[in-house]
């Protein structure tokens, strides 16, 4: 891991530029380490497949409250085919698919060859990644203890808490681009899982996201449905998430 970039944001975080080989990544740190020199617990937090530099103030804001107000460390990565990294033709072709399959006359139902050929090769490439950017980022001094994901592409978010045991509790975006088998991989998992709806996204299928719910072989389960549409998630579900982690990262609650 190279650290390229290191600036202070605001007086309680630290945010890093790191590459590791040829993914770029992004590491906020609190600026004054815990009083008590436990290292700080991690999350890993995705985004969608549009780039880190398009994403980059949603990411910024959500790593800053986890950073500044719960003593957490945050990190990022890029996934795969997005921003400045190589893109692959079958990603490519799939993309247009979708494009074509959403815009036309029948309603824009979405096929699940479709869904399969953009998701599941896009999972299978990222998971092993965001092992790797893990591995380097518990290596680090100041961080570690149990490990928490959330947001990004709900599929990833599936695959991770099924294959990594370091991670011990979830946070999911619900979104309707599921593979069927993402739905039975589901029902392996068993963390703490947190969920939360957009009510009346555009681009969702609601009950699509329902039943991916239904399927989680977790125990504890919520799922936090809100009215609006895909960017409207109100301000206080930052805190709700927070909470969850906070109570499963550090058996404290807040």
């Amino acid at each position: 891991m190279h650290f390229s970039s290191e600036q202070r944001l605001g007086d309680a975080v630290v945010e890093r530029a790191f590459a590791l080989g040829e993914i770029p990544g992004i590491l906020w740190t609190p600026a004054a380490p815990s009083p008590d020199s436990a290292p700080a617990p991690l999350i890993l937090i995705g985004h969608p497949p549009l780039g880190l530099g398009r994403m980059y103030p949603r990411l910024v804001g959500r790593a800053r409250h986890y950073v500044a107000e719960y003593g957490f460390a945050a990190a990022t990565i890029e996934l795969p085919g997005c921003g400045e990294r190589p893109r692959w033709a079958a990603a490519e072709q799939a993309r247009a698919d979708l494009r074509r399959a959403m815009g036309m006359e029948s309603g824009g139902a979405v096929g699940g060859e479709i869904i399969d050929a953009l998701i599941l090769p896009l999972v299978d490439r990222a998971v092993p990644e965001w092992q790797a950017a893990l591995d380097a980022l518990l290596a680090l001094p100041g961080i570690g203890g149990a490990v928490g994901y959330e947001g990004g592409v709900i599929s990833i978010g599936v695959r991770l808490a099924v294959v990594e045991p370091r991670i011990v509790a979830a946070g999911l975006f619900a979104g309707s681009l599921v593979p069927a088998a993402v739905f039975e991989e589901a029902r392996r998992v068993t963390i703490p899982l947190h969920v939360l709806l957009q009510w009346d996204d555009e681009g969702n299928d609601r009950q699509a996201a329902l039943d991916l719910f239904d399927a989680f072989g977790s125990r504890e389960k919520t799922l936090h449905a809100n009215l609006g549409g895909h960017t409207g998630v109100p301000r206080f579900e930052l805190d709700t998430g927070a909470r969850f982690f906070a109570r499963h990262l550090t058996g404290e609650p807040h």
